[in-house]
C-alpha cells in the first residue's frame, strides 16, 4: 500500500512538487493495481517504481509546448523510466489522476486542519473554565440584557468549535473518494477492479458514479465547510472587536512589548488580530460561491472549474489553518478584565436586574401589566443617567415596598441568581 505524503505544514500541501508527487502516487497505485490484475507486467511495475520521477521545472517547460499539464507530466515521467512508460496510464483519462490526486490534498489538508482545531478547542476550554465564574453583562441587539458569565460565553464558542470538528471528521469520508474509470466514467477502457485496488492503495474509497470527474458537489462541500469555519471564527473576532472597545474594555487582545498601535496616537491598542480574522473570512465566504458555481459542469465534465480550483483549495486550506493558528493564539492570551465587567453590569444602579424584580411582584399577587408598568418606569428613570440609580429608585418605589421587603428587594440584584444553573451547560462540554 503506498502512504500518502504528509507535510507538517499546510502551506507545503499545496506546492507544485507536493502536487506531483501525488501525482505519481496515483500513477503507480494504477499500475500495482494493473500488476495485481494481470494486465501489465510485474517487472514494468518494479522498474517504474525504481526510476520514476519529475522534475517540476521540466514539467512546465514541456507544458508550454504542449498546453497540457497532464501530458506534460507524463512525458517528463517516461524521460525517466524509458520504455516500460507505456505501461503507465493505460486506460486513463486525465481527470482520473487528477481528481483522485485532488482527494489526496484535501485529505492530507483536513488533517492538518483538524490537528489545529484541537488546539483551538483546548484553548477555548482552558479559558472557559478560568473564567467559568466570571460575572459579565449579556447584551441582546448590543444592549445591556442579564448577567451572564465570561466562561458561558466561550462554552458557546467552545459548542460551536466541536461542531465544526464534528462537521469535518464527516466531510474527510465524503472528500476521500477515488476514480479510475477512464473517459466518461463508464469503465469501457479500464477494469472496475483496477479503481477498487488503486483506492485501496491510497486510502481512499472508489466514487459511487463518476462522470469523467468526481461530481463536484462534493468539493463544494469541502468549501461551504470550510467556510462555515471562517464565519465562526468571524463572530468570535468580531466578539472581541466589540468587547475591546475603550467604553467595554471588558477584554483585550494581548498587545506585546515594543507593538505598536497607531503611528499618530501613541496611546492606541487596536484588536488587529480580530479585524484581520474579519477580513480573511470574507474571502473564504466569496470562495463558497464560486465553489457552488462548479458544481454545474457541461454532460459529463468541462474544465471551467479547473481554473477556480487551482487558486480556491490553495487558498481557502492554507487561510483557514492560519485562522486556525491566529485564533488559538488570541484565545490562549486574551486579557480578560473582570473589575470592568463589574462596572459595566451595574450601570445605572443594576438596570439589568429588572426582570427578577418584575417575576418577584408578580409572585406577590400583582398582575404583569402593573408589575411591568412599575418596574419600567423605575428603568427609564435610571437609563443613561450619570447618577441613576434603579437599585434606589425600586427600593423606594410604594408599590414595591408595599410587597416587597428590603431582603427581598436585594436578593432581586444578586447575580447568582443568574448563574445557578449554568453548571449544566459546563457538565455538556467538560468545562
Amino acid at each position: 500500500m503506498i502512504e500518502r505524503y504528509t507535510l507538517p505544514e499546510m502551506g507545503e500541501l499545496w506546492t507544485e512538487h507536493y502536487k506531483l508527487k501525488t501525482w505519481l502516487q496515483v500513477e503507480i497505485a494504477v499500475c500495482e493495481a494493473q500488476a495485481e490484475l494481470g494486465y501489465i507486467p510485474q517487472a514494468a511495475v518494479d522498474t517504474i517504481k525504481a526510476k520514476a520521477n519529475f522534475d517540476p521545472q521540466r514539467v512546465l517547460e514541456i507544458e508550454k509546448e504542449v498546453k497540457h499539464d497532464v501530458i506534460a507530466f507524463l512525458t517528463n515521467l517516461n524521460e525517466y523510466v524509458g520504455d516500460v512508460g507505456r505501461y503507465i496510464h493505460l486506460g486513463m483519462t486525465s481527470s482520473d489522476m487528477l481528481d483522485t490526486a485532488l482527494a489526496l490534498q484535501l485529505v492530507a489538508s483536513l488533517d492538518v486542519i483538524l490537528g489545529q482545531i484541537e488546539h483551538l478547542v483546548q484553548a477555548i476550554r482552558y479559558q472557559a473554565q478560568q473564567h467559568r465564574d466570571t460575572v459579565m453583562i449579556g447584551r441582546s441587539h448590543g444592549i445591556h440584557a442579564e448577567p451572564i458569565t465570561f466562561g458561558f460565553k466561550l462554552a458557546g464558542w467552545l459548542a460551536e468549535v466541536l461542531r465544526h470538528r464534528e462537521r469535518l471528521c464527516m466531510l474527510h469520508q465524503r472528500i476521500a473518494v477515488g476514480k479510475i474509470s477512464g473517459a466518461v466514467g463508464t469503465y469501457a477502457n479500464i477494469d472496475p477492479q483496477i479503481e477498487a485496488l488503486a483506492c485501496q492503495k491510497l486510502g481512499l474509497e472508489p466514487d459511487t458514479a463518476s462522470t469523467q470527474v468526481i461530481s463536484r458537489d462534493r468539493h463544494a462541500e469541502f468549501i461551504q465547510a470550510l467556510a462555515l469555519l471562517a464565519a465562526s471564527i468571524e463572530r468570535f473576532a468580531v466578539e472581541i472587536r466589540n468587547l475591546q472597545r475603550t467604553d467595554v474594555l471588558e477584554v483585550e487582545e494581548f498587545f506585546s512589548k515594543g507593538q505598536k498601535g497607531s503611528s499618530a496616537m501613541p496611546h492606541k491598542r487596536n484588536p488587529i488580530r480580530s479585524e484581520r480574522l474579519t477580513g480573511l473570512a470574507r474571502i473564504i465566504r466569496g470562495y463558497a460561491m464560486s465553489a457552488l458555481e462548479n458544481v454545474a459542469l457541461w454532460h459529463e465534465r468541462d474544465i471551467s472549474h479547473s481554473s477556480v480550483e487551482r487558486m480556491m483549495f490553495p487558498d481557502c486550506c492554507t487561510l483557514i489553518h492560519f485562522m486556525l493558528v491566529e485564533t488559538t493564539d488570541l484565545v490562549k492570551n486574551l486579557l480578560v478584565y473582570p473589575e470592568n465587567m463589574q462596572r459595566n453590569m451595574n450601570v445605572y444602579g443594576g438596570v439589568v436586574f429588572s426582570q427578577r424584580v418584575l417575576l418577584k411582584l408578580v409572585e406577590k399577587g400583582l398582575t404583569r401589566e402593573e408589575a411591568y408598568a412599575v418596574v419600567q418606569s423605575c428603568a427609564h428613570q435610571a437609563w443613561n443617567q450619570p447618577d441613576g440609580d434603579f437599585h434606589g429608585l425600586i427600593a423606594q418605589d410604594p408599590k414595591v415596598t408595599a410587597v416587597l421587603s428590603p431582603a427581598e428587594i436585594e436578593e432581586c440584584f444578586d447575580s447568582q441568581q443568574h448563574l445557578k444553573n449554568l453548571n449544566v451547560v459546563y457538565q455538556r462540554l467538560n468545562i
